[in-house]
Order: C-alpha cells, then sequence, then structure tokens
C-alpha cells in the first residue's frame, strides 16, 4: 500500500457522507484535489442541490477507456458497538477500520491517489471516474450520472463498479425493490374488538404473507443456481405502529426489500401482495370504509446479468483467469448494464465487513487495487 493511497483512504473517511447527510464536503474535495492536476470535473447535483455525483476524465476523450466507478455514501453508524472512531482511520493487525474502508471508499481513494501516475503513463485511452451519491438508500443517485456521461462521453471498453468483491471479478448480482406499506384501521377499546380495525394485526397479516412468498421461493430454489442463498428473497427492515396496548391500533407501517434474481420480476411479488392485501380489505371495510392500506416502491435497481462481453474479458487480461462468481446484494452495475454498458463488479475489501461496527478492510486488498489499477493504465497507455 503506498503512501498516497492511505493518505486518500484517511482522507474519504473523514467526511461523514451517511446517506442522510450530503455528499458535497466530499464532493467537492474531490474537485478540488482534480484541480490541481489539471483534471477538471462535472457535477450532477440532486433536485434539492444538497447532494451531486461527479464524473471527470483522465486522458483524452477517446472511446475505449474505462470507467471506474463508486458510491461516496455510507451505512449509519448509530447503535453499533464501534471500539474505535468509524471517521477516523485506525491502523493495527494489518487493517485499516473506519465506516467505508471495505464499501466502498477505499476503491475511489486508491483512482484518485493514482491520478499522478494515470497521467504520467501518457494514456492513449482515457481512465473516466464517476461517482455517485445516495447509493445505500436504493442506487438513487447513479441513474442521472449514467444518463449524463452516456450523453457526453465516448463509448467505453468497460465499467468497473468497485464494490467490495475481494478482488474478484464478479459478472452478476440480484436486483432490488424497496417498499413501504401503510396501514390505516379504527381506533376502539381493545376489549372491542368487533369495533375496531387494528392496523397492527393486519400489518402483521401481510408481513406473514411476505414470508410465506420467501418460503416459497427457498423450496423450489434451483441447486444448481450460484447465488447464496439461490432464490429471490424478501425481508422486512422496520415496522412501527400502535399507540397503546388497550387501543386498537390505527396505523402501522413497515418498509421492506424483494431482492431478485436476475431473470425474476420484483413486480410479481408485489402484485400478489397487493392481491392479498385486497382481501384483507374486504373485512376491514365491513368495520370501517375509511380502512386502507397503502404500499409505494420508493426505490428500486435492477440486477446485474451474465452477458459475458468486453468488461468481463479485461478483467481477465487485469486479473488472471479467475473464476467469475456472483453476489446476492444489490449495486450500480445493474443500471449501468440496463443504459447499455458492458461492466463487471470488482474492487477491494469484503462484503462481510460492509455494514459492521469495527468495518475493515485488509491493506494486503488494498495492494491488490493499486496493483489492477496500475496494470490497466499500462494498458491504456499503449
Amino acid at each position: 500500500m503506498t503512501p498516497a493511497s492511505l493518505e486518500m483512504i484517511e482522507r474519504l473517511i473523514h467526511f461523514e457522507t451517511v446517506s442522510r447527510n450530503s455528499n458535497l464536503d466530499l464532493i467537492h474535495y474531490v474537485q478540488d484535489y482534480l484541480n490541481t492536476y489539471g483534471v477538471s470535473s462535472t457535477l450532477v447535483s440532486n433536485h434539492d442541490g444538497n447532494k451531486a455525483n461527479l464524473y471527470a476524465t483522465i486522458g483524452p476523450q477517446k472511446k475505449g477507456g474505462v470507467i471506474l466507478s463508486g458510491h461516496t455514501d455510507v451505512v449509519p453508524v448509530d447503535g453499533q458497538p464501534w471500539s474505535t472512531d468509524p471517521f477516523t482511520v485506525t491502523r493495527k493487525n494489518n487493517r485499516l477500520y473506519g465506516r467505508g474502508t471495505c464499501d466502498m471508499k477505499s476503491f475511489i481513494a486508491i483512482a484518485l491517489a493514482m491520478v499522478p501516475e494515470f497521467q504520467q503513463k501518457g494514456l492513449k485511452r482515457p481512465i473516466h471516474l464517476a461517482l455517485s451519491y445516495d447509493e445505500e438508500v436504493g442506487c438513487l443517485g447513479a441513474p442521472s450520472l449514467i444518463a449524463e456521461m452516456a450523453s457526453q462521453l465516448p463509448p467505453v471498453e468497460a465499467v468497473i463498479v468497485g464494490e467490495p468483491t475481494s478482488m474478484q471479478p464478479v459478472v452478476a448480482h440480484k436486483g432490488i425493490a424497496a417498499l413501504k406499506t401503510s396501514v390505516v384501521g379504527h381506533e376502539a377499546h381493545s376489549s372491542q374488538v368487533q369495533r375496531g380495525v387494528s392496523a397492527v394485526m393486519v400489518a402483521a397479516k401481510l408481513v406473514s404473507f411476505i414470508q410465506q412468498m420467501m418460503d416459497e421461493n427457498r423450496r423450489n430454489a434451483e441447486v444448481s443456481c450460484p447465488f447464496v442463498p439461490p432464490y429471490t428473497t424478501l425481508h422486512v427492515g422496520t415496522i412501527k405502529g400502535g399507540t397503546a396496548i388497550n387501543i386498537i391500533s390505527r396505523e402501522c407501517e413497515f418498509v421492506w426489500d424483494i431482492r431478485c434474481l436476475p431473470g425474476d420480476d420484483w413486480q410479481h411479488y408485489l402484485n400478489r401482495f397487493n392481491q392479498y392485501a385486497e382481501r384483507l380489505l374486504g373485512d376491514m371495510h365491513q368495520i370501517s370504509k375509511h380502512s386502507h392500506i397503502h404500499t409505494e416502491v420508493f426505490a428500486s435497481a435492477p440486477p446485474l446479468q451474465d452477458k459475458g462481453g468486453s468488461a468481463q474479458a479485461l478483467l481477465t487480461e487485469l486479473l488472471g483467469n479467475q473464476e467469475d462468481s456472483v453476489v446476492p446484494f444489490a449495486a450500480e452495475a445493474g443500471q449501468f448494464q440496463e443504459a447499455g454498458y458492458p461492466v463487471v463488479l470488482c474492487g477491494p475489501g469484503s462484503i462481510d465487513q460492509a455494514h459492521q461496527p469495527d468495518e475493515y478492510i485488509d491493506i494486503s486488498q488494498v495492494t491488490a487495487c493499486e496493483a489492477m489499477f496500475h496494470r490497466l493504465s499500462d494498458r491504456l497507455a499503449q
């Protein structure tokens, strides 16, 4: 690991870019850093102007370059028992600890640290940097970034999305839909259940139905499926409702996600869910016509499908004949692919350490990523 990579990792981790916060301090730092090397960059802001994507080009504006893509946001540390300051890099036991060291600021930091080398190589084809916001809350920032790059930049040979894959090439990932269901019932004294509609009890039935759909998928899973788990999953993350033990609850809401295998469609599960909700509504309306169940999809991202092509061929050249793999988490790679880009996932660190207290990356992974970027710049300079 070079001192430049370590310094840049330390700088990026220091920015508390939890998804609920703005990422502009980090983005403006990167913009200023690139300017010192004569590299101009473009911001693609969100509607409120408090977050932004960034893209930049090192080398000539010619076709056949490579996009190095990563998200700048990280998940919260609230309630996690960290033994170090999560926003200050701590080095011990050949590891770097801190929120985002693994997922996924180290990939971005290594690429930025190597900008001087990229320039010195005299690239014949460019390296494009693409930094996004709000990946962790549903891949919300990348679509506008991808659309802007597709309209402004020449075609590329590959997109490398640097999610933590232990520097293994990943050729497919699951898609995701994030949903919120709100139930409105009818309040009454809890001793008079015949007069009320319990939003909490209705929500419990809906949650149970979600579990039933996943249980069906588990029972019908294909043994040959390379994903772990080898089926589309459905999961309820949070639920809240009710006011007191002796009041039939008027409101309850829960958020859930559907993580689809490539080739599966989350809309199928939502349709089944809504049909079941309609059956429950029939009974609810017998007591109160004002009762209702409403579900909204607040984020979605497509899966990455294994289509072969130039991105996979490039990784084989850079890393050797390593076995391709797949991952169960969603990422922005599927969005790049949907826009017509050849794309693969490959980055330092293991997803096993992501989102955990005392998140870390092994220094050997940083060194391996540096080596890949060395080979990439050599190749693009030919």
